[in-house]
């Protein structure tokens, strides 16, 4: 690959169908990975020669090797802080990935948070559609560690991956409190100290706020599109791709923003303002035709999903704020938030 000497996966026919099946059935809510585990046992089916355990079963679940990576899986581990390495136009919803953890990674409380991973476009092409890659990934990241069998329900907010510090673009993790919820801290702050920070954002906060505004939202949505939106329109993907480009441009230039001297901070500044006028000019359109792309069937689980909050699972909810909201931009006054719909 560009002159450097690389693996390639190649696929086994017979192992690609066990690993199709497990992801078949990892997708399905009820089912868990002590029930996959016992299927192949009972079964007499292995791991290309390993015995199958729970522990090994979510590595291969969790690893985008087998993903057709479209832009939803960029999308994804950028929100988790993961250094994307490929171009957003790279991700075709063909090929696989490469996740590689850096050598000097620091463990992190939040399970949400991948930074120090680095992710590539792999040669070979995936097995998984990106969607049923991710519901695993979402489903993985909601249960508990996997200790002697031992599973705990996840605690974190369900924005976690969602919350963005506007003016350095870094994600915002959650902190937790003893008396509460906890609060938002961002991780370039956390890592390196090159950024003031939002100050005190409590999570439940926020997470009131969101909602409320996912309410309006979905309410505005129905009474426009009449509660029987079209399918998807076809320019969506050249607008999704070109916004991240845009924004991976915007991330570099505020790297670049430590140490610079007046010249260099001058013009940088003047190329961020540049770039976020085109941001908000993409944003908005996108916006516009994403109100096409979503079904009948999406928008009524989700009105179901928003009417019975108190009472849904923290996957659920989840899954409600990854249909609805692509991105939340937070200050320590204010929130902007980039709808799906």
């Amino acid at each position: 690959m560009e002159g450097v000497n690389t693996k390639k996966m190649v696929l086994e026919p017979e192992a690609a169908e066990r690993v199709k099946l497990m992801f078949e059935m990892y997708s399905a809510p009820q089912t868990s990975l002590g029930d996959i585990v016992r299927h192949f046992a009972e079964d007499g089916l292995d791991c290309d020669g390993i015995k199958l355990n729970r522990v090994t079963l979510s590595n291969i679940l969790g690893n985008p090797v087998y993903a057709k990576s479209g832009l939803d899986m960029y999308e994804f581990f950028k929100n988790q802080g993961a250094e994307v390495i490929s171009d957003p136009s790279d991700f075709s919803g063909l090929h696989g990935c490469y996740s590689y953890k850096g050598r000097d990674m620091v463990k992190r409380g939040n399970k949400y948070d991948l930074s120090d991973h680095i992710l590539v476009v792999a040669p070979h092409e995936g097995l998984i559609h990106s969607e049923v890659w991710l519901d695993c990934r979402m489903k993985l990241l909601n249960n508990t560690s996997i200790n002697n069998g031992i599973q705990k329900k996840a605690k974190n907010t369900w924005l976690a991956g969602k919350v963005k510090f506007k003016f350095c673009g870094s994600g915002l993790m959650c902190v937790p409190s003893p008396n509460n919820s906890g609060y938002f801290r961002c991780r370039k702050r956390a890592d390196s100290k090159s950024c003031t920070g939002p100050g005190t954002i409590r999570v439940d906060d926020v997470e009131g706020f969101v909602y409320s505004l996912m309410c309006q939202k979905m309410a505005e949505f129905q009474t426009l599109t009449g509660g029987n939106p079209q399918r998807a329109n076809p320019k969506l993907t050249a607008l999704n791709v070109e916004l991240l480009q845009v924004e991976a441009e915007i991330e570099k230039l505020i790297d670049t923003l430590s140490g610079a001297n007046a010249t260099l901070l001058s013009y940088a500044n003047s190329k961020i303002e540049e770039l976020d006028i085109k941001r908000q000019s993409l944003s908005k359109a996108i916006a516009d035709m994403s109100a096409e792309a979503v079904s009948p069937e999406h928008i009524e689980k989700i009105s179901g999903y928003l009417q019975d909050w108190d009472n849904i699972s923290f996957e659920d909810r989840r899954l409600v704020i990854d249909g609805m909201i692509s991105k939340i931009q937070a200050t320590g006054e204010n929130l902007q938030i980039a709808w799906k719909l």
